[in-house]
C-alpha cells in the first residue's frame, strides 16, 4: 500500500520553515508474521520535536505521537480495527512489530484526546505538577504557555485540587479563555503586561510553584515572585528552541534561589509511566464531570503537518495542535 510521510529535508536554522521538510511516498508491504500494518488517523506535533531536529539526519523520516488503526495484522495481540497509540507519526501508514503500541478505547474518549489531554501532554502536566512540582492542595501555581496542551491542564489540576491558578498567554483572546473557560483565577498577556507586576497583582504573597514552559523574562519574574521553599518543575523553554549560535542568556536572578531555598528540576514524561493508570482515571473523570476542559487546533492532511509544526512557534495553536489524517 502507498502512503505519504514527512522527511526532514534540512535541519532548521532558527524558526522552522516549510522548505525544511519533504513529503514523500512510500510503499508498505503486507505485515510479516509478528507485524501489524497501521493506517494513521491522527498525528501530533509538539515543541520537543524542534530539539530532535538539531541532530536528526537530513533526509530521514520524522517520528512523533500518532493514533493508528490496525488495517492488517499478523500479530497475536492486535486485530484489524484496533486503535493504538504509537510513535510513528508524521506519516499516513506504518509497519510495527507491536513494541510501543498501546491500545486506546474510542468509547472512553475521542481518539484525538489520546494525543493531548489523555496522552503525552496530559501526563506531562499531571506528573510534572504532582510529582516533580510536589504540589500540595491549596498552593499558588503559575504556569507559562498556559493556553497550550500542557499548561492548560496544569492550571486546571491546580484549581480542581483547591489551588490558585495563574497563567500567561500570548493574546487577549487566550487570556480570556484561561479565565472564562479553563477556570484560571488570574491570567495575563505576557506581550502587553510586565510579568512580575502581573504576578504580584495576582498573588501579592508570592507563588509556590512555577511550571516552566517558556524561559526568558517569565522565568526571571517567577524567580523573583517565588515563596520560600518554592518549586520550579522545568518542562520546556520554547523561547530558546530556535536559538542560533550563542544561546539566549539565562536569568539574571538565580541567586534568589539560594536564600529562598527554591528547587529547580527538569523532567521528561517517561518518568511518569507508573502514574498512567491514576492519570487516566483522574483526568477522564474530570472531563466527564465538566471540571476539566480542553481545546484542540486541527489541520487536515499529511501535507499540512509542517505547517502545524511551524504554527507551534508562532502561537497559531489554541490548545493541542493536531493533524487529522483520515
Amino acid at each position: 500500500m502507498e502512503f505519504k510521510e514527512v522527511h526532514l529535508k534540512s535541519r532548521p536554522k532558527g524558526v522552522p520553515v516549510a522548505d525544511d521538510f519533504d513529503i514523500v511516498s512510500v510503499d508498505l508491504p503486507e505485515p510479516a508474521p509478528g507485524q501489524v500494518l497501521l493506517r494513521n488517523v491522527w498525528m501530533s506535533v509538539d515543541p520537543y520535536m524542534r530539539g530532535q531536529m538539531r541532530f536528526a539526519p537530513e533526509g530521514s523520516a520524522i517520528g512523533g505521537g500518532a493514533i493508528g488503526e490496525v488495517v492488517a495484522s499478523a500479530h497475536d495481540d492486535f486485530k484489524e480495527g484496533d486503535f493504538v497509540e504509537h510513535h510513528q507519526g508524521w506519516r499516513e501508514g506504518a509497519l510495527s512489530d507491536g513494541r510501543g503500541l498501546r491500545k486506546v478505547d474510542p468509547d472512553l474518549a475521542p481518539l484525538s484526546a489520546y494525543l493531548g489531554v489523555l496522552g503525552m501532554p496530559g501526563l506531562t502536566a499531571y506528573g510534572g505538577l504532582l510529582r516533580t512540582g510536589e504540589y500540595k492542595d491549596g498552593e499558588v501555581v503559575f504556569v507559562s504557555a498556559a493556553s497550550g496542551a500542557v499548561g492548560s491542564v496544569v492550571g486546571q489540576i491546580a484549581r480542581i485540587r483547591g489551588g490558585v491558578a495563574i497563567g500567561s498567554a500570548g493574546s487577549d483572546a487566550k487570556v480570556a479563555a484561561l479565565k472564562d473557560e479553563f477556570g484560571f483565577h488570574h491570567a495575563f498577556n505576557y506581550k502587553t503586561a510586565e510579568p512580575l507586576a502581573a504576578l504580584r497583582e495576582a498573588s501579592p504573597e508570592g507563588i509556590d510553584i512555577y511550571f516552566e514552559n517558556v524561559g526568558g523574562p517569565q522565568l526571571e519574574a517567577a524567580l523573583e515572585a517565588m515563596k520560600m521553599w518554592g518549586r520550579i518543575p522545568i518542562c520546556g523553554m520554547i523561547s530558546n528552541y530556535n536559538d542560533q549560535g550563542e544561546p539566549s542568556p539565562g536569568p539574571r536572578n538565580l541567586t534568589s534561589t539560594i536564600y529562598k531555598h527554591v528547587c529547580l528540576r527538569g523532567f521528561v514524561v517517561t518518568e511518569f509511566e507508573d502514574m498512567r493508570s491514576d492519570f487516566v482515571n483522574d483526568v477522564s473523570g474530570w472531563i466527564k464531570s465538566g471540571e476539566l476542559k480542553y481545546h484542540e487546533t486541527v489541520l487536515e492532511g499529511i501535507d499540512n503537518a509542517p505547517n502545524a509544526f511551524i504554527g507551534l512557534f508562532t502561537g497559531a495553536n489554541d490548545g493541542k495542535m493536531l493533524v487529522k489524517l483520515a
